[in-house]
């Protein structure tokens, strides 16, 4: 069983920066999985936006935030991070942590999700 805890969200105004961190822990090995953060905006679809894998931090991102956000990983410390940057009112949403060792259409787990609010 794998825990993912969020952090790092909060109130920031446009074109601020911020990051948020996800905390892995149990699992056991965490080199089968890829870790993904989504957000869900009001009234909209959870959307993957970015992810990396564990072992080889192979990066991939949505079009959308690409040039704009950062996926990270500290293999060390069990963290994997989400670098926001010239954020937007559009980026308002409740930002998840997720893992999956098959698809990302079906993640294994969940965190609990961390508010990042974004103003014009």
């Amino acid at each position: 069983q794998v825990q993912l805890l969020e952090s790092g969200g909060g109130l920031v105004q446009a074109g601020d920066s911020l990051r948020l961190s996800c905390a892995v822990s149990g699992g056991g090995d965490l080199s089968r999985y890829s870790m993904g953060w989504f957000r869900r905006a009001p009234g909209m679809e959870r959307e993957l936006l970015a992810s990396i894998a564990w072992t080889w931090g192979t990066r991939n991102y949505a079009d959308h935030v690409k040039g704009r956000f950062t996926v990270s990983r500290d293999n060390a410390k069990n963290i994997v991070y989400l670098q926001m940057n010239s954020l937007k009112p559009e980026d308002t949403a409740v930002y998840y942590c997720a893992a999956t060792n098959r698809s990302w259409t079906r993640p294994d787990y969940w965190g609990q999700g961390t508010q990042v609010t974004v103003s014009s």
